[in-house]
C-alpha cells in the first residue's frame, strides 16, 4: 500500500466534493483508520480508497454542526473565507483565520 503526503493541513477549512458540507481539519490519518462497520456503511459504489489520507473535521452543514472523516479525494479547499461556526473550533482548538487556516490555540498553562 503505497501512503501519500496529505494535500490539507492542520487548521485548513475544506468542504466535501459531493455533499453540502464544510469545515476545520483537526486530525489527519496518512491511511483509513476507522471501523469495517463504518466503511461498508459507505455504499460499495460510493466507497473511497482506504490508501489516502483522511481527515477529522469539525463539521457544519445547513442543519447541524458535527464530527466528519473525510477521505482526501472528496475535500476541496474552501474559498470563501467564511469562519466555521462549530463550537468546538474557537472554543478549544483554534484562534482566528489566517488565509484560510485557523491558527493553532496555545492550550498549555503557564
Amino acid at each position: 500500500m503505497c501512503i501519500k503526503t496529505a494535500k490539507f493541513g492542520i487548521g485548513q477549512i475544506v468542504q466535501h466534493r459531493k455533499h453540502p458540507f464544510r469545515g476545520v481539519i483537526f486530525d489527519v490519518d496518512p491511511i483509513f483508520d476507522n471501523s469495517e462497520e463504518w466503511w461498508t456503511s459507505i455504499p460499495e459504489g460510493n466507497r473511497p480508497a482506504k490508501d489516502q489520507p483522511y481527515y477529522h473535521l469539525f463539521a457544519e452543514n445547513s442543519e447541524t454542526s458535527y464530527i466528519a472523516y473525510v477521505s482526501e479525494q472528496n475535500l476541496l479547499a474552501d474559498e470563501s473565507g467564511k469562519p466555521v461556526a462549530h463550537p468546538q473550533v474557537r472554543d478549544f482548538f483554534f484562534k482566528e483565520i489566517e488565509d484560510g487556516h485557523y491558527t493553532a490555540r496555545n492550550n498549555q498553562a503557564n
